[in-house]
């Protein structure tokens, strides 16, 4: 069977840059962006499901001394803070960014990806950030979130989502990195999370069609927004995922309300098990990043200064990285 010209040359760019499908199909144009033909996850060349740690729960720790401790736990890698209050400070991004990815790079591990508060790709930072980022061979950032407003109709919510996202596609292309969207639960800033269902950002990066924009697919949210749907999401969604957030909850009452409970991997109500099972037969492909959200003294929550010791925050984030492994080799993913 001859290979159209037009598919010829999708193909070719797409190798170029090094993106593949996950069934060894890849991009085309005349596929409206990814579709059931195949899945697109990950950047080809990446270890399918390194392990990196999201490091707000490290704040305290300089980049050598997090480094050093990471690999001689296992990690892979390192989901950096690169945000108002992170790791790195966006205003000094140029100068102390090459110093934690030379600090990783001497420990044998690397940055994986970055975590940001992106969301106007006209602010001063994002271009600063995307650029250093680019320079030192970093892949993958987390954007910030947008909202559906309250006070506006649904559809011009997305509207505006949408022409936000097609500006920082073009700058994601012009320094060959890519954007992620995170789908998130509950509520904040002046309404709903967009990307709360999963189908609202799933359309909108399909609509979009731009290989430099992706999803970071949180399962532990999509679980809290979508206990008995989230399976139906991750198939929708699951052509544009780019990493995988790992984390898990518990369902609590608590002054009558039904809330959520940051737990140990192990100790959790999200269902790795069916989940990782889809994941391998959707043929996801891609790197993970651990989050440590329970109790750990405020070092969950960023704290420079927490109150429970350095020894036992690594015995938890030690323990999490095992189970994570167990389970990925249950389901033959490792």
């Amino acid at each position: 069977m001859k290979t159209s010209r037009r598919k010829f040359i999708a193909t070719s760019a797409l190798g170029t840059i090094g993106i593949t499908s996950g069934f060894g199909k890849s991009f085309s144009k005349d596929q409206n962006l990814w579709d059931s033909t195949g899945i697109v996850s990950g950047i080809k060349g990446d270890k399918p499901f390194s392990i990196s740690i999201f490091s707000k729960c490290l704040h305290w720790m300089g980049y050598e001394e997090m480094a050093e401790a990471l690999a001689k736990m296992g990690f892979d890698g390192i989901d950096l803070t690169v945000r108002p209050d992170g790791h790195v400070e966006p205003a000094t991004v140029e100068t102390d960014l090459p110093l934690a990815v030379k600090a990783a790079q001497k420990a044998g591990i690397q940055v994986t990806m970055l975590t940001t508060a992106i969301t106007d790709p006209d602010d001063p930072f994002t271009e600063r950030i995307l650029k250093t980022a680019s320079s030192l061979g970093i892949k993958y950032y987390r954007m910030g979130w947008y909202f559906i407003n309250d006070k506006l109709p649904i559809d011009e919510s997305l509207k505006q989502a949408e022409a936000k996202l097609r500006k920082l596609s073009e700058l994601n292309k012009k320094y060959g990195i890519v954007g992620e969207y995170q789908n998130h639960s509950g509520a904040g800033g002046s309404g709903v999370y967009l990307g709360g269902p999963v189908w609202d950002i799933a359309a909108l990066l399909r609509k979009i069609g731009s290989e430099w924009l992706g999803s970071q697919y949180d399962i532990m949210h999509a679980t809290i927004e979508g206990t008995n749907s989230w399976p139906a999401g991750l198939k929708y969604i699951a052509p544009y995922i780019r990493t995988i957030d790992i984390k898990n909850f518990s369902p609590m009452i608590k002054d009558g309300k039904l809330i959520r409970e940051n737990v140990p991997l192990k100790k959790g109500t999200v269902d790795y098990k069916k989940f990782l099972a889809m994941v391998k037969t959707l043929g996801i492909s891609c790197p993970l990043s651990l989050h440590l959200e329970y109790p750990l003294g405020d070092a969950e929550k960023g704290s420079r200064k927490p109150t429970m010791k350095k020894e036992e925050i690594l015995a938890y984030l030690a323990d999490d990285l095992n189970t994570l492994k167990t389970w990925l080799k249950d389901a033959e993913l490792l």
